[in-house]
């Protein structure tokens, strides 16, 4: 059975056509890039970081920014951020003075700052990036949890386990310097006893004092040595001193017996 030629052109677009559209959409080129979670305190500004990436030349005029809120309870899909050419910010609703503009589409950079986070502001945040002629677009979500703060109770935990740290650290310093104190005195004692041991053994070793007193000692018996050397040669020279005078008297006898011969 021949087919109508309309069934036949219209299978043939229909294969042409699913080449064709995945074509087009990888051509697009555009990536968006956003964290995946992000958490703030509760009263504290908050950066929605978002970035991006395309294909086609980019400039504040084709590129068109929109940053949209979803609670976590079910409800309506509320605008928080919108960008052509110039920042929109909101004008109403809760994010109405709060949501700045951070961004710098020249740099790829389609951020957002919200200002004094409530826990009202939990939720997901996405945003959405068109860089014409890509008139599709890409998306990146950010699921955001804003935290309480941070209470006096946590922050003593905190600071008593620093102290504690600190407290354990300088502990086992004050050990370490101790024994290497107590090590390096017993190996002086020990240094100390050595020697006594040596001076006890070896009756040649003295002191500094006990040989100063010993050389006081031997000079002394020195100057005695020298003065009994020096008596005997003065009673020598006594007797030769006698000597001559016994000779002088014995002249004198001799002189005497010959003038009384010569009487």
């Amino acid at each position: 059975m021949v087919k109508p030629m309309y069934r036949i052109w219209l299978q043939l677009f229909t294969l042409l056509g699913g080449f064709v559209v995945p074509g087009v959409r990888r051509v697009s080129g555009m990536e968006v890039f956003t964290s995946s979670e992000v958490e703030a305190v509760n009263g504290t500004n908050v950066r929605l970081k978002c970035t991006f990436s395309s294909v086609h030349p980019v400039s504040p005029q084709t590129v068109i920014v929109s940053w949209n809120f979803r609670p976590l309870q079910p409800g309506p899909e509320e605008s928080v951020f919108y960008y052509q050419e110039t920042p929109y910010p909101p004008t109403d609703g809760r994010f109405k003075d709060r949501a700045v503009w951070s961004g710098d589409i020249m740099r790829r950079d389609a951020s957002i700052t919200l200002h004094e986070v409530p826990p009202t502001f939990n939720g997901t945040y996405t945003c959405q990036v068109h860089n014409l002629p890509d008139v599709h677009g890409k998306s990146g979500e950010i699921i955001l949890k804003v935290v309480s703060k941070v209470g006096f109770s946590e922050i003593g935990i905190l600071a008593l386990a620093v102290g504690g740290a600190c407290g354990i650290i300088l502990l086992i310093l004050g050990i370490f310097v101790l024994v290497k104190f107590y090590k390096r005195r017993h190996m002086d004692k020990d240094v100390e006893l050595h020697t006594r041991e040596q001076e006890w053994k070896d009756p040649t070793v003295c002191k500094p004092e006990e040989a100063l007193h010993l050389k006081i000692v031997e000079k002394a018996i020195e100057v005695e040595s020298s003065d009994e050397e020096s008596e005997p040669s003065s009673g020598d020279d006594d007797e030769e001193e006698g000597g001559e005078e016994d000779d002088d008297d014995d002249d004198d006898d001799d002189d005497d017996g010959g003038d009384d011969d010569d009487d």
